[in-house]
């Protein structure tokens, strides 16, 4: 019996599902086969059609060798399915994708609602890169053409009074490129916020002499242009990393002014100190 079982199996999937035309077409000279990624049963079969398609991308008008490939790109459980066609059944690969999505499309990707956008917020404590790949993560599973719905509710998910949620009440982004320009923009603040959190502070704050307290309106300026009757104060700075490394990431900023060169004969000059910046 169980030979039985075993013989009418081998000699099912010996069995081809596609028409002679297709089993005869030969493959083309110096035909390659790409890398596929192999469908396990359980993601959308759309997506391993997409796929299979753009690995397949300058074979694409040959529909046969396009049939013979595709059972490549399956795994066991999808082979199983394969194997299970009537002979002869498969007239064209439009009638195999067919076939295929039909039978895994419990495993079809269900898009999210628009309104799902509505429920992404910053949350208390929240960096802005990690809200951003959040709402934008919800945004890719959305089909559909909403550009506009996205940049109005992405400012709305921002707490009032957050910087970038002002910038784009003051200027509104007119185009996706637009809103993600001032996205990035407003991350690396926050990225160079946080690096210098670990960083001793470069100036104490001033000290109001006549109320003995400490003004928070008044700008920082250099000990020189400090009146001479302020008491002098010994700077401690501090950093984590080299000097030079923190001047490379911050050349680009607008507000960087490149330190000068030393001045005088560079054959004077102490050889065995080398700056790294220069």
């Amino acid at each position: 019996m169980g030979n039985d079982a075993m013989s009418e199996a081998f000699c099912q999937i010996s069995k081809s599902p596609f028409t002679r035309r297709i089993d005869r077409h030969k493959l083309p000279h110096r035909f390659t086969q790409p890398t596929f990624n192999i469908y396990n049963g359980r993601i959308d079969p759309i997506e391993h059609v997409s796929h299979f398609n753009q690995r397949m991308a300058i074979h694409l008008r040959n529909k046969a060798l396009m049939c013979k490939v595709f059972p490549s790109s399956l795994g066991l459980v999808a082979m199983r399915w394969f194997d299970g066609l009537d002979e002869g059944s498969i007239r064209s690969f439009y009638e195999l994708t067919r076939a295929f999505e039909a039978r895994f499309v419990t495993c079809s990707r269900v898009p999210n609602p628009l309104d799902s956008l509505l429920s992404k917020v910053m949350k208390e404590g929240e960096t802005l890169k990690t809200y951003s790949d959040r709402y934008w993560e919800t945004f890719n599973e959305i089909d559909g053409d909403f550009d506009d719905v996205a940049i109005r509710t992405f400012k709305v998910g921002l707490p009032t009074e957050h910087d970038l949620r002002k910038s784009l009440t003051i200027k509104h982004a007119r185009s996706m490129r637009q809103l993600m320009d001032c996205i990035d923009e407003h991350k690396r603040v926050e990225e160079y916020q946080t690096q210098g959190k670990g960083k001793a502070k470069a100036f104490p704050e001033k000290r109001d002499h006549q109320s003995g307290s400490y003004n928070h309106n008044r700008p920082r300026r250099d000990f020189i242009n400090q009146p001479s009757g302020a008491s002098a104060q010994i700077v401690s700075l501090v950093f984590k990393e080299p000097v030079y490394q923190i001047l490379e990431k911050i050349k680009n900023e607008s507000y960087f002014k490149r330190p000068n060169k030393m001045e005088g004969d560079p054959s004077k000059w102490n050889q065995s100190l080398y700056c790294h910046y220069h």
